[in-house]
């Protein structure tokens, strides 16, 4: 289901474009996965790279991202974002399954976690058979992107094979009979991104002409500036329990990207 690495890179490009920008604030609403800012319950399991407070291989770039964030609550509206913990900082490589459906899933089958373990134990496998080039998957920072819900750092892959190796993940996990047995199916495109806060309230007020002011502001940093680089060195299934929490277990598995 996901593009070919030229396609992946022209629509996540197009994303970053002013009129895309308009399109996008017209339809932005509060997120419900906070209340009162607070994170409510949300469990499920995801693919995700090692989050930033777990994760020695990117603090440099890590660190940048949180002075972004901080720089961005100062510019924009008050109460309009509720910022992500720094520390939970990720890139989701894989959506699995999340709040009803892993609800059900767990009401419908006690041994329902271990079934989803040992599945994604074989996809990892998997991918690990593919002949793969050397070389390390190194995605860098393109600009804002505006998600219906929530503001995100979007990324680009810095050459094909760190798409690849992405892509072949993703396909490793996705293609899974054990999976799809279990009612995980891939459900999105690919839009590599870190998110940095999620929408509150969104009063008639907001100036959204602002805000796209604001956006592409900091998009013109980044051309200015050296790239700011995310390696990918290994993949992990976490549980997490809302937008903010994803638990390490090492009983989980994980993956050399």
């Amino acid at each position: 289901m996901d593009e070919t690495y030229q396609m992946y890179v022209n629509r996540v490009a197009s994303l970053t474009l002013p009129t895309s920008y308009q399109n996008q604030l017209k339809n932005i609403q509060k997120s419900p996965k906070f209340q009162q800012k607070q994170p409510v319950s949300f469990p499920g399991y995801t693919v995700l790279t090692p989050p930033y407070q777990d994760d020695s291989t990117n603090p440099s770039f890590y660190e940048q991202l949180t002075l972004i964030q901080q720089q961005l609550i100062e510019k924009i509206e008050p109460n309009l974002l509720i910022p992500v913990p720094p520390e939970s900082f990720h890139l989701t490589l894989a959506d699995l399954i999340w709040e009803d459906n892993y609800r059900n899933a767990i009401n419908s089958d006690k041994n329902f976690d271990n079934k989803l373990k040992k599945a994604i134990t074989d996809s990892f496998e998997t991918y690990q058979k593919i002949d793969l080039k050397k070389g390390e998957s190194q995605w860098q920072i393109l600009g804002l992107l505006v998600f219906p819900r929530a503001l995100v750092v979007g990324l680009v892959p810095c050459n094909e094979l760190s798409y690849n190796k992405i892509y072949q993940l993703r396909r490793s996990i996705y293609q899974n009979e054990e999976l799809i047995g279990l009612g995980i199916e891939q459900q999105y495109y690919l839009t590599a991104h870190i998110t940095l806060g999620y929408f509150d309230e969104i009063t008639d007020e907001l100036d959204k002409s602002n805000l796209e002011s604001i956006i592409l502001s900091f998009n013109d940093q980044w051309i200015e500036k050296e790239p700011q680089i995310l390696t990918i060195r290994q993949g992990e299934l976490r549980k997490f329990e809302n937008m903010t929490q994803f638990i390490l277990d090492q009983t989980n598995p994980k993956v050399t990207i």
